[in-house]
């Protein structure tokens, strides 16, 4: 268990808070070897630590999914990151339901949600001018050729979430994204696209599958990233 934690370092230049709570958090692992429900409660744990950080860089005091997502759409944290702070999130929301128990995860699927709350807290740290001087164009052109490349979830063609047809949703956001990319969207295809992102923001906190949540938060991110460009300036 030791060397399994061994890449679990806590940020020096984290607060005084969030340092014990991810130091608590590895321990709990660490002693799942003695304790199996210590895994999944590590889990929950490092949340606290992950919340706290989120508010602390957004200034905004708001749900964790919220957060995360807030975090995601500004590029503080990548989209893969976040589908795993996600799963994290959601197992929270189901032990507090009842509806898993605390032996819900093995020692070595809850080190991965773990490391992602590390590796978040430590992006967060980062100083804000390392992501605010980012090219908001390069951005959007990278993100949008990882998700080009990324194969459609195999599992879920077909598939509908409150009534929106997964497929299709990536086909329409695909080729506004591909229209802006080469000439920009008119004002109808804008409009479409916000429609797009009303309904990402609606499915993706619905899907219950790893790498379908990773592909449509990038998908999400890159509809943003489009619709900010369209955002009249404050007056």
């Amino acid at each position: 268990m030791h060397a399994l934690v061994a890449g679990l370092v806590v940020p020096g230049d984290a607060s005084t808070y969030v340092m014990s709570a991810l130091e608590t958090a590895r321990e709990l692992i660490r002693h799942s070897y003695y304790r199996y429900e210590f895994a999944t409660v590590a889990v929950t744990h490092s949340l606290f630590a992950l919340e706290h950080a989120l508010v602390e860089r957004l200034a905004v005091n708001e749900p964790l999914q919220d957060l995360i997502e807030q975090a995601t759409d500004t590029g503080l944290i990548p989209a893969e990151l976040a589908a795993e702070l996600d799963c994290g999130r959601l197992l929270r929301d189901r032990l507090t339901q009842g509806a898993v128990t605390s032996a819900a995860l093995s020692p070595v699927r809850a080190i991965d949600l773990v490391r992602a709350v590390f590796d978040a807290v430590a992006a967060l740290l980062r100083s804000p001018s390392a992501a605010d001087d980012a090219d908001a164009a390069d951005r959007l052109t990278r993100l949008w050729e990882e998700h080009r490349l990324a194969p459609f979830p195999a599992s879920f063609r077909g598939v509908d979430i409150e009534g929106v047809e997964l497929i299709l949703l990536d086909a329409d956001v695909a080729g506004l994204v591909q229209r802006e990319l080469k000439a920009g969207l008119d004002d109808s295809g804008v409009a479409i696209l916000w429609a797009c992102v009303a309904d990402l923001d609606k499915i993706v906190p619905l899907i219950n599958e790893q790498y379908c949540v990773s592909y449509f938060m990038r998908l999400r991110t890159a509809a943003k990233l489009v619709a900010a460009r369209h955002v009249p300036p404050a007056s």
